[in-house]
């Protein structure tokens, strides 16, 4: 899978979780540092935490680690599957 695949793949996970029911497509921002901290990390409990700092700064809310890591986990699962079928 190339990375722009990978991409996708992540992008759909994040939209269908939108934890602000704000909308599919309505925080593109965050979930582009969100992509980024999952191409940073290997480590799902440092991806959730960047989840949840990113959503803090932007919505004045702080998510719980537990949803955050849940969603980190699934992302570090797909980035993985792309990187086992290289």
């Amino acid at each position: 899978m190339e990375s722009k695949e990978l991409s996708y793949k992540l992008i759909d996970v994040l939209n269908k979780w939108d934890p602000f029911k704000v909308g599919a497509g309505q925080f593109d921002p965050e979930i582009a540092d969100i992509l980024q901290a999952v191409h940073d990390y290997n480590e799902a409990d440092k991806i959730a935490r960047r989840i949840q700092s990113v959503f803090e700064f932007s919505f004045e809310q702080v998510l719980p680690f537990d949803q955050c890591f849940s969603v980190a986990n699934t992302l570090l699962a797909i980035k993985n599957e792309d990187v086992c079928s290289l």
